[in-house]
């Protein structure tokens, strides 16, 4: 049985800590400027653009298939900032 997506982004999420500062961090910023809503993939654009980042990997990568689930995490430790991301339906949810 191959892994899920969401399991991979578990792994790579404990394993890599500051990515989710540095979304968390840019997301505030863009908060901070008077956003009510605004994309989690422009938040993963920033982090790869604007910032050298140590990982795990001998290279910095982040795979978009990671993005919603970083959207998720935020809206649900800051329930303050719920909607903020606009989510669909992933496709694992639609098979539970």
């Amino acid at each position: 049985m191959s892994e899920s997506i969401k399991y991979k982004w578990w792994q790579y999420h404990n394993e890599n800590p500051e990515v989710y500062e540095l979304f968390k961090r840019f997301t505030y910023e863009v908060i901070a400027r008077g956003h009510d809503q605004y994309s989690s993939k422009a938040i993963f654009e920033r982090i790869r653009w604007h910032t050298d980042v140590e990982t795990t990997d001998e290279e910095f990568k982040i795979s978009n298939n990671y993005t919603p689930y970083y959207a998720r995490l935020f809206m649900y430790e800051h329930p303050e900032h719920r909607g903020f991301f606009r989510t669909q339906i992933l496709a694992e949810e639609k098979a539970i």
